[in-house]
């Protein structure tokens, strides 16, 4: 079985440079303590590093 991540935004999205809003929008996300899973796949994990100051990631099985 493929190992997923729960992603929860921790930060807002006020303030903060377009590409970084649509990387937010693209994960499921859009407001303080919204959370989603996504399969771990190498392009979530890009997308993540992009935003990781705005989020917060665990390992879910």
């Amino acid at each position: 079985m493929a190992k997923k991540l729960k992603i929860i935004q921790k930060r807002s999205i006020i303030d903060r440079t377009e590409p970084q809003k649509r990387t937010i929008k693209a994960l499921g996300l859009g407001r303080p303590n919204y959370s989603v899973v996504h399969k771990d796949t190498p392009q979530i994990r890009g997308m993540i590093r992009k935003v990781i100051h705005l989020v917060e990631v665990e390992e879910v099985k």
